[in-house]
């Protein structure tokens, strides 16, 4: 399966989180605790706990092909 990044993910993302790698992203995409589509059916979420970030859960988000990466963060809300 080959991933694909979004112009927003490779210049603002990871320029304003460069403790994020893309590896980092697609495992999350691959393996994910919990996922669902956005109400807009353009975007899918994605949350795994990434051991990178101390076990802090991460928040992918792709457009609705699952294969473009488009956003990702630290999400501090998440509840699993």
């Amino acid at each position: 399966m080959d991933y694909a990044f979004t112009e927003y993910f490779t210049n603002k993302v990871l320029t304003k989180r460069p403790y994020l790698t893309p590896e980092m992203c697609i495992r999350v995409v691959r393996q994910p605790e919990r996922k669902e589509m956005q109400d807009d059916g353009e975007r899918v979420r994605f949350w795994a706990r990434v051991e990178e970030l101390d076990g802090r859960y991460l928040r992918v988000v792709t457009l609705a092909d699952e294969m473009t990466i488009h956003n990702a963060f630290p999400d501090r809300r998440y509840k699993p």
